[in-house]
């Protein structure tokens, strides 16, 4: 995949979808699909996107919370068959017109035959464009444009606002099944306490930074991936309150099987069920009896699943 500065340009014909695509989620791959179909035309397939963490919103602390960081975004683009990535700062784009956005953007820099965009699609200047402007806008500079409807399931309309609230509310198989594949994370491991080697089960550390989403306090079944190899594992998402660490939320995770040092490392660990919710207990000892039961109960979800209860 070629990511393009802002100085590039593309030479050759394109089909481009657009789209914040935080979460590149089972709608958004439709979207993204769609483009990469028309390869078969002769049309390369690339992404208009833009740095997710660059986006503000009324929201939460006035940034969107990121499912995906822009690392991840970008995998899940190339995995795609998206040949192309143009993936600016919000900031530096906003105040652009929505014809200056076509003409200049999708015509002049993409070289865009063919825009895809969902039904929800804004653009512009104040998001003042719609995806009737960029159709109408579409005929005069020579684009077709493919509006995508929004994709739905059993629990609704599927959206990265669903899968947000559905991941801060432990409901991880609901927001897996809507995204399409396993929520992860993808982060350096720190250096911790060490007080989960004291308690028989040492855990790897891993800070879950402002701006990306933060998974409910609690234990979960997961599988982690490092070196080409997969493990099962426990991850605790909190901070720690039996120790009273006074920490900002962490990611620790127990990789069953594995006794060695990650140190540095950037693992990514897979999120597949929550288990209970993060609790305070009296002392170590109750800890340690508990992280056992958390740790059968994934050896027994994993077995259940087929998945082999050390390495995967």
């Amino acid at each position: 995949m070629i990511y393009l500065k802002d100085a590039d340009t593309i030479s050759e014909k394109t089909a481009c979808a657009l789209g914040l695509f935080d979460g590149v989620h089972r709608g958004h791959q439709l979207v993204i699909g769609r483009a990469c179909e028309y390869k078969k035309q002769g049309l390369k397939p690339a992404v208009f996107t833009f740095e997710t963490d660059t986006v503000t919103t009324k929201g939460h602390d006035g940034k969107i919370e990121m499912i995906l960081t822009d690392k991840g975004k970008q995998r899940c683009f190339e995995k795609l068959g998206v040949q192309y990535l143009f993936s600016p700062r919000f900031t530096d784009y906003k105040d652009m017109s929505c014809e200056d956005f076509v003409r200049r953007v999708l015509k002049e820099k993409l070289c865009c035959e063919r825009a895809v965009c969902g039904t929800d699609f804004r653009f512009g200047k104040g998001a003042k464009g719609d995806c009737g402007t960029l159709c109408e806008l579409g005929e005069k500079f020579g684009i077709k444009v493919d509006v995508i409807r929004q994709l739905c399931d059993a629990n609704g309309v599927i959206s990265s606002t669903v899968i947000r609230s559905a991941i801060r509310c432990g409901e991880i198989e609901m927001a897996n099944e809507m995204l399409g594949y396993t929520f992860f994370i993808q982060l350096p491991v720190e250096t911790g306490q060490r007080i989960a080697r004291t308690l028989e089960h040492p855990t790897i550390n891993q800070r879950i930074p402002k701006g990306q989403i933060l998974p409910r306090f609690g234990v979960y079944c997961t599988r982690v991936c490092f070196d080409g190899r997969w493990y099962a594992g426990v991850t605790n998402i909190g901070i720690k309150p039996t120790f009273n660490a006074h920490t900002s939320p962490l990611a620790e995770t127990y990789i069953i099987g594995y006794d060695g040092d990650l140190y540095g490392q950037t693992v990514t660990v897979y999120f597949d069920k929550f288990v209970r919710p993060e609790k305070k207990f009296a002392d170590a000892q109750e800890l340690k009896k508990q992280i056992d039961r958390d740790t059968s109960y994934a050896h027994e979800y994993f077995k259940a699943h087929k998945i082999h209860s050390e390495v995967i």
